[in-house]
């Protein structure tokens, strides 16, 4: 027995449940024992879609569609686990990638949605479980929940040849907590600062009556009146968020997960700049009426199937559905006088309703062909979405500048703008990565997308209809991957990004789409079995910007060019038994290189030279303090300018952040997270004159979770 225990006590991490029945026969002189059943289950095994186990993952399928190890990724990607969203208490989609370097907050969009900088370009849209947002609209409708968010992925440059189109500094990838056949459950109470409150959770169980079914459901809502002076109104947002999976046999996987939001806030554009500088006297201060309220609605359905054929190829099809609305009716700033007392306004209306299908219908294949191994990823991908808002606009008094005084009465509305978008594509790409020779690997990637774009902005004095744009796109991708030891790996990579043209080019019926370039560099060394440090070092050029066109000022050109290129490290794992760590820091030079409108050697809009963030943790696992949790933070973003003419700048800050949590048991856990805890005055977001977030101060957020 104590040979069958020593043999069970060193089986690793992939061990599987091994029982062994032990019986021993009667005789005379020994005694008669019964049945001995021993059951021993190893760590579990990582997959790309798993639960990450502390805050350092090892696989991702974001950067190639097959579940790969990080280190054979040919793209820098990083990931942020569940452990550090919970530990942070992150509620933003924002504050979970600001763990990542050279990745910064863009804008709130009015406060309604999220943006992002990777890489010195912003990005509006991202992707769940592998598929994009609709690609007709600009912005994701609604603030992204993360209840429901088993990791966020950041793959950092063009991502075309998978994703199809996409900006060029990146794409974040949400992986969904997949349902379970164990019965497990939690429930969070969460409550803090300014009359901030919510309440979330998950359950997850097998469904009895069907051999391999399990469900999940997660769900939240929250009211959060804000630090922002915004009169009695407050911001609340409901999620939830129903998953099913099915696995009917061992070669054959099902899941669908589908995710309902509903979004009521303030339209909110922050603060105005003048005379090159945004005032951080007064960051409650608000320019808007009580009466500029939001209303989003973003809803998605995506079912997923994958069939073993057998151990060398697997099928796979995705199905997936969005749909949405959102309308707003608000007060809006246009200027502010010379003087500097006024601000402009206008009152402003929009409706509008979006829908998208995407299918993608892919086969993966493993075999060897002179001595190489390859994994080969064919696939067809199918996208069409629409969206129509429809907006109007009408004059409003001017408020103060420095004291504003709400009660404007919204004058009479007319007609800015009816904008009619559908988008249609026809993807096509394929994959190989190749093993040349131990420790050595080709990864070779090609996507080629063409299809139809119809894009009618009609306004007052413009309802000529353009005809229908043809659309082409070809991205390729290629990388290779040397691992000279085992801990150590080094990688070149190049890719390539579109997005289809919506400018209005004069006498151009299909303007050239927006393309990217990107040539990186990068390392990944494991410095002990559980801690990861990699490093990149890049170049980006985004070609065919639209800008105004100097002769023809209602039209615009296609000439502009931005390049973007710097270097970046990440830390992520266990340094010591109990102590965690995540973190990175990022230099960028963003500038415009080609340009009819602005000045050649601006800087981009909202993006720092230097960034940063490092976030740690200690869990007491021992003695009294058992159980107990500590956890410190500081983040650093530098000095910003808030549009392309580099009219105005937004000073750099630190925030330093801080947690306390206790597990009782393992079933209670009680936390305190506390933000900025010096209290610092500075803009989080800046994105034009009249829209700078500022960022919120210093807030304390407690939080009791039960779980089963």
């Amino acid at each position: 027995m104590l040979g069958l225990g020593g043999a069970l006590a060193v089986t690793g991490p992939q061990a599987q449940p091994v029982q062994v029945d032990v019986i021993v026969p009667a005789t005379e002189t020994n005694i008669v024992l019964e049945e001995l059943s021993v059951l021993g289950t190893g760590l579990p095994v990582e997959t790309a879609t798993s639960p990450v186990i502390g805050y350092r993952a090892t696989r991702s399928a974001t950067a190639t569609r097959t579940d790969t190890p990080l280190r054979d990724s040919p793209q820098t990607i990083n990931v942020v686990p569940r452990e550090v969203i919970t530990d942070q208490a992150d509620l933003r989609l924002t504050d979970a990638v600001t763990n990542v370097s050279n990745v910064t907050p863009g804008s709130t969009v009015q406060g309604r949605s999220q943006n992002y900088i990777i890489r010195g370009f912003a990005t509006q849209i991202f992707a769940v479980d592998g598929v994009l947002i609709n690609p007709a609209i600009t912005f994701y409708p609604v603030e992204r929940d993360l209840v429901n968010a088993e990791r966020v992925e950041v793959i950092k440059g063009p991502a075309s040849v998978l994703y199809g189109r996409g900006d060029p500094g990146g794409v974040i990838n949400i992986v969904t907590r997949r349902p379970t056949l164990e019965p497990t459950a939690d429930a969070s109470l969460l409550g803090g600062s300014f009359g901030f409150r919510r309440f979330q959770g998950s359950v997850s169980s097998a469904i009895p009556a069907v051999e391999g079914l399990a469900a999940r459901v997660s769900f939240a809502a929250q009211e959060d009146p804000t630090f922002r002076n915004i009169g009695d109104n407050s911001n609340r947002r409901v999620f939830v968020a129903p998953a099913v999976s099915w696995t009917p046999s061992a070669d054959t996987r099902v899941y669908v997960n589908s995710e309902f939001t509903s979004q009521r806030t303030q339209y909110d554009e922050g603060l105005v700049a003048f005379q090159g500088r945004v005032p951080l006297d007064n960051i409650s201060r608000y320019y808007g009426e009580p009466f500029s309220r939001y209303y989003g609605a973003f809803n998605a359905i995506t079912m997923r199937a994958e069939h073993d054929v057998n151990e060398n190829l697997t099928l796979r099809q995705v199905i997936n559905g969005q749909w949405g609305e959102f309308n707003l009716f608000a007060a809006r700033a246009t200027g502010v006088n010379a003087a500097g007392t006024l601000v402009a306004r206008r009152d402003s209306a929009v409706e509008s309703r979006f829908a998208a299908v995407d299918t993608q219908t892919e086969a993966i294949a493993k075999f060897d062909t002179f001595g190489f191994g390859h994994t080969v990823l064919t696939g067809f991908e199918y996208t069409n979405g629409f969206r129509h808002p429809l907006s109007l606009q009408g004059s409003l008094a001017s408020i103060s500048f420095l004291y504003p005084v709400y009660g404007a009465v919204p004058g009479a509305l007319g007609l800015q703008a009816d904008l009619k978008q559908r988008l249609e594509l026809f993807g096509f790409y394929v994959q190989d990565q190749i093993v040349l020779a131990p420790g050595l690997q080709l990864v070779l990637g090609a996507r080629f997308d063409l299809g139809t774009q119809y894009y009618f902005s009609r306004q007052p004095n413009s309802r000529t209809q353009p005809p229908e744009q043809s659309l082409f796109g070809a991205s390729p991708r290629v990388g290779l991957i040397y691992r000279p030891i085992e801990p150590l790996t080094f990688y070149a990579s190049y890719a390539t990004s579109f997005v289809p043209q919506t400018a209005n080019v004069l006498n151009v019926v299909n303007p050239a789409p927006e393309t990217g370039e990107q040539v990186e560099v990068g390392t990944r060394i494991d410095l002990n079995p559980g801690l990861t440090l990699s490093g990149a070092a890049f170049r980006i050029t985004r070609n065919n910007v639209a800008g105004t066109d100097p002769a023809n000022t209602g039209f615009s050109v296609i000439t502009g060019q931005q390049r973007s290129e710097g270097v970046e490290a990440d830390l992520a794992g266990e340094i010591l038994p109990g102590w965690k760590v995540i973190g990175g820091v990022g230099y960028l030079d963003a500038r415009i290189t080609k340009d009819t409108t602005f000045a050649v050697g601006n800087r981009l809009v909202g993006v720092p030279a230097f960034s940063g963030s490092v976030w740690t943790t200690y869990d007491f696992r021992e003695g009294p303090l058992r159980g107990l949790g500590l956890g410190a933070g500081v983040t650093h973003v530098g000095s910003r300018f808030g549009d392309l003419s580099n009219s105005y700048r937004v000073g750099a800050y630190n925030r330093v952040d801080a947690a306390v949590y206790y597990d009782i048991d393992a079933h209670w856990r009680f936390a305190v997270n506390m933000r900025n805890l010096t209290n610092a005055r500075y803009i989080e977001q800046p994105f034009n004159q009249f829209n700078n977030t500022p960022g919120a101060p210093f807030t304390v957020l407690a939080t009791v979770t039960a779980r089963m």
